[in-house]
């Protein structure tokens, strides 16, 4: 079993991937947003005009090739002209059909991000992933998930992370929450707690789902803060990866 959670981030391949605005009608300023989030990514962000192509299309390549493709306006509304305060407040945008497939096709690519102030977009992606998978324990309705806090707290302070952790507990699914111990902790939720001190309680960033036995619909996402508000990330689709988070996560939390 690995010695850290940031050994699977270590596992992720390089891949050549960009993200590509065709024949963009918007303003300027639409392109200089994702600059600012995948500037200093290993993710490329490229413009092109081609005389037969659809307007304000966002293609996600992967070596070279069109992975998913997603409109701007979408992309306006789910990630450009937002912060992370909607996700934070608000639990709307959590169904799969409204995150932008170019983002949430950006799997098995490792991430740098930096929280604010020092970036306004680049940890919202990370927050975005999050929704994402809670979104999708929610609509499979059983399996096991596993999120962590930092401070459990979090999950009072929140009022959209709270509603949905509500929402999880009222389903199927075997949800468990880790972090710091700290006040307050909102006890009504029915989810399992798990607390603790050590370094990777502190400083771990993970979102794991897990679909009951023979579903489809695995997903993780695995983030360790690397500096002040600086997270080190990657998510994954892969079953057998998926699974050995998991693992990581119940042997270790």
């Amino acid at each position: 079993m690995p010695g850290a959670l940031t050994s699977f981030i270590d596992e992720v391949p390089e891949t050549e991937t960009t993200l590509m605005v065709v024949n963009r009608t918007g303003p300027e300023p639409l392109i200089d947003l994702l600059d600012e989030a995948f500037g200093t990514q290993t993710v490329s962000v490229s413009e092109r005009q081609l005389p037969e192509g659809e307007e304000d299309l966002v293609l996600l390549l992967r070596s070279g090739s069109v992975a998913a493709t997603t409109s701007m306006d979408r992309l306006q509304r789910a990630f450009l002209l937002v912060n992370t305060d909607r996700y934070r407040t608000g639990a709307n945008g959590l169904a799969e059909a409204e995150m932008p497939d170019v983002l949430t096709g950006l799997d098995e690519v490792e991430f740098q991000v930096r929280g604010f102030p020092a970036s306004n977009k680049e940890k919202l992606l990370l927050v975005l992933i999050s929704r994402f998978i809670e979104g999708r324990a929610l609509e499979v309705g059983g399996g096991r998930f596993d999120a962590s806090f930092q401070r459990l707290s979090r999950l009072d302070d929140e009022y959209g992370t709270r509603t949905v952790y509500g929402w999880l507990g009222d389903t199927e699914v075997d949800a468990h929450v880790y972090g710091v111990h700290d006040e307050p902790v909102p006890d009504e939720l029915d989810v399992t707690v798990h607390a603790g001190t050590h370094e990777e309680y502190r400083r771990s960033w993970f979102v794991v789902f897990r679909p009951p036995p023979g579903e489809s619909g695995h997903v993780a996402l695995v983030a360790v803060e690397v500096g002040d508000n600086e997270w080190q990330a990657m998510w994954t689709y892969d079953p057998e990866r998926v699974a050995r988070i998991g693992e990581y996560v119940r042997a270790n939390f």
